[in-house]
């Protein structure tokens, strides 16, 4: 199953005291897993950014100021969306800035039939616990370190991450299949990298290891 894992950043908080969009961030994922696709944009809100929201996503007015407007991006960013189930933290934010923009552009808006919200998924599992993205993350034990500050594309990395969790599947994994060439078409078809590291030992290494095996056996054995 096809789903979008999306995320916003704006100006402020409510549409009606006229805030904007400055950032959407889409990543798809099939089965649970993600594809690769993606879609992601830094926004001009054509109106300066809140104080309480700069702290929030650090962008400035000049940074904003020369990128593309929504109505420039918005037929490509329904085109991604194409009717796809959409996961959203607290979602009710999202889609009323969304469909904000939407309006404004002339554009159809986003049915909120088709959003799951994980932040309601997350009050319901652990009643009375913080359902914020960075308590999910501690939760899950998902390395958030790059989360200095909200960015939209990198919440839907975490959020990836945290659905499958709340889903109680930890990780997506390989169907058992009859030989290694189906594996391969599975893996290029999903496309998902794997990578085994070795470490080998140092000839220090190796030569305390010599050592202490002597002395423990010269201790246990000839004694």
């Amino acid at each position: 199953m096809i789903e979008i894992i999306l995320d916003t950043e704006t100006t402020g908080l409510s549409v009606k005291d006229g805030h904007r969009i400055v950032e959407i961030g889409c990543l798809e994922l099939d089965d649970l897993i993600p594809t690769g696709k993606k879609f992601h944009c830094y926004l001009n809100p054509e109106r300066k950014v809140s104080e309480s929201a700069f702290k929030v996503h650090g962008y400035t007015d000049e940074f904003l100021s020369k990128q593309k407007k929504f109505k420039d991006i918005a037929r490509e960013f329904l085109d991604f969306l194409s009717d796809k189930k959409l996961i959203i933290h607290n979602a009710e934010f999202d889609i009323s800035h969304l469909n904000n923009e939407l309006e404004i552009a002339g554009l159809e808006k986003i049915s909120k039939e088709n959003v799951v919200d994980t932040l309601q998924i997350a009050k319901s599992k652990y009643p009375g616990s913080s359902s914020s993205l960075d308590a999910l993350c501690k939760r899950f034990r998902i390395d958030n370190s790059k989360r200095e500050k909200h960015n939209a594309i990198i919440d839907c990395e975490l959020l990836s991450k945290v659905y499958v969790n709340l889903l109680d599947q930890k990780e997506p994994s390989l169907k058992f299949l009859e030989n290694q060439n189906n594996v391969e078409n599975f893996v290029m078809e999903k496309n998902i990298k794997y990578s085994k590291v070795v470490i080998a030992p140092t000839e220090d290494e190796k030569r305390k290891h010599t050592n202490y095996l002597k002395k423990f056996l010269k201790k246990n054995y000839f004694n």
